[in-house]
């Protein structure tokens, strides 16, 4: 009888040190402190018409960034200099508290007075938001004892304009890539959108770009290859080593296919 005393205090001691351990959780809902249409954009001009655009996120509790189409601002409050003309829709991306959200503002510009670089009006063309079409300079006046250059192996390690053009074999001439009749769009309707045509008129394979001025780089991102990319590499990053308003020249120093430099030569369609 004493031993089941005993057992019967042995199993309530335990029963009170495991409930003793349990924590105690505290469950937080979380809760929208507004809705969409309560959080307030501004995006001003700094000069009327001009460039120059001061972005602010005015709605207290609220997280997230801005997306101004060419890059991004992680605070609520970003002034950048827009390197093209036309009326753009910069967007808020972030969270109301339970839920996300984006929102967009309007923007217009009519002029560029802040300097910028010209490649952007080069690559894009009079009306960035309708964008700018490129295909193969297969007419391209710089020429080897084959023919036009414009796809074509190159030495490698060497971005400089005289290398880059010392063709090693004008694979254009004689074995073109696939799309070598296609074409490639570029604009900024509502982002930095870039479209690869196999040919003139098939349906284009979208994605991205991003033009690296500084950096002398073209990137194309987001499942979206560069016209003959047959000769490009997987991370879609090609050196500038021309653009102006009739001619772009892009650049692999060490193209995966070959293991080579290869050389692009485009012009406007």
């Amino acid at each position: 009888m004493k031993n089941n005393k005993i057992i019967y205090l042995l199993i309530a001691s335990l029963m009170l040190i495991f409930s003793a351990c349990e924590p105690i959780v505290e469950e937080d809902h979380l809760e929208n402190s507004t809705n969409v249409e309560g959080v307030t954009l501004k995006a001003t001009n700094t000069t009327a018409g001009g460039n120059e655009i001061k972005l602010e996120m005015l709605t207290p509790g609220i997280s997230g960034h801005w997306n101004y189409i060419i890059g991004k601002a992680l605070t609520d409050e970003a002034t950048i200099v827009f390197p093209v003309m036309g009326t753009f829709n910069f967007a808020y991306r972030g969270t109301l508290g339970a839920e996300l959200f984006e929102k967009k503002v309007a923007v217009t510009i009519d002029k560029l007075d802040h300097p910028v670089p010209a490649e952007w009006g080069a690559l894009l063309g009079a009306d960035a938001v309708k964008g700018k079409t490129w295909v193969f300079y297969k007419d391209n006046p710089e020429a080897n004892g084959d023919g036009p250059l414009w796809w074509f192996m190159s030495p490698p390690n060497n971005p400089d304009p005289a290398s880059v053009m010392g063709a090693w074999w004008n694979a254009g001439i004689c074995c073109p890539p696939s799309d070598a009749d296609g074409k490639m769009h570029f604009d900024l309707d509502g982002d930095a959108n870039f479209n690869h045509y196999e040919t003139k008129t098939a349906t284009p394979t979208k994605g991205l770009f991003t033009l690296d001025v500084a950096g002398k780089r073209l990137i194309i991102s987001d499942g979206a290859k560069m016209l003959g990319s047959a000769a490009g590499n997987a991370d879609g990053v090609y050196t500038i080593v021309e653009l102006t308003d009739n001619k772009m020249i892009l650049y692999l120093n060490n193209n995966e296919a070959n293991g080579t430099g290869w050389t692009f030569v485009f012009r406007p369609e």
